[in-house]
């Protein structure tokens, strides 16, 4: 009679263990899943957001300063598009007056652009009629592109 009543209370402590188990298994797993959808949410708004490099500045004097920055194409991940971005001095901090694509939109090589010479050719001035000629690595093996010249106008990006 004693081992049929110990018999059945190891049962119930098998099922009490192995519901234990269950539950602490299910618990977990909804925790792991809403972690792991945070992860992902997190992971995804990083993703969507373009990867950015500042490729070259030049400031001239207090007035002007000019930054060539590559973005990391959303649809194709060797590809890239640089800005050109004009900022002018104003009480004492960098407010942008213009933005301009260098070349065409994901027109460039994601990976020359943050190497070493990526930039081929930057030159700025400081006159008001500020020329500005920028040529950038394609890749290694073709070289630098042909020169884009821009005309900057009381901070203002024209073709030149």
């Amino acid at each position: 009679m004693n081992l049929v009543r110990n018999l059945n209370r190891n049962r119930g402590r098998r099922a009490t263990t192995a519901a234990l188990a269950a539950l602490t298994v299910a618990t977990l797993g909804t925790a792991g899943a809403v972690a792991s959808t945070a992860a992902t949410s997190t992971t995804a708004k990083a993703a969507a957001a373009p990867q950015k490099k500042l490729i070259a500045s030049s400031v001239l004097g207090s007035d002007y300063k000019y930054t060539l920055t590559a973005k990391r194409s959303l649809e194709d991940q060797y590809a890239a598009t640089v800005e050109l971005q004009v900022y002018k001095q104003k009480n004492g901090a960098w407010k942008q007056t213009d933005l301009v694509t260098v070349g065409d939109v994901d027109g460039w090589y994601w990976y020359p652009l943050g190497g070493k010479g990526a930039v081929c050719e930057f030159s700025t001035s400081s006159s008001e009629r500020a020329r500005l000629t920028v040529s950038l690595l394609v890749t290694p093996s073709i070289g630098c592109s042909y020169p884009e010249h821009y005309v900057v106008k009381n901070g203002r990006v024209y073709a030149g």
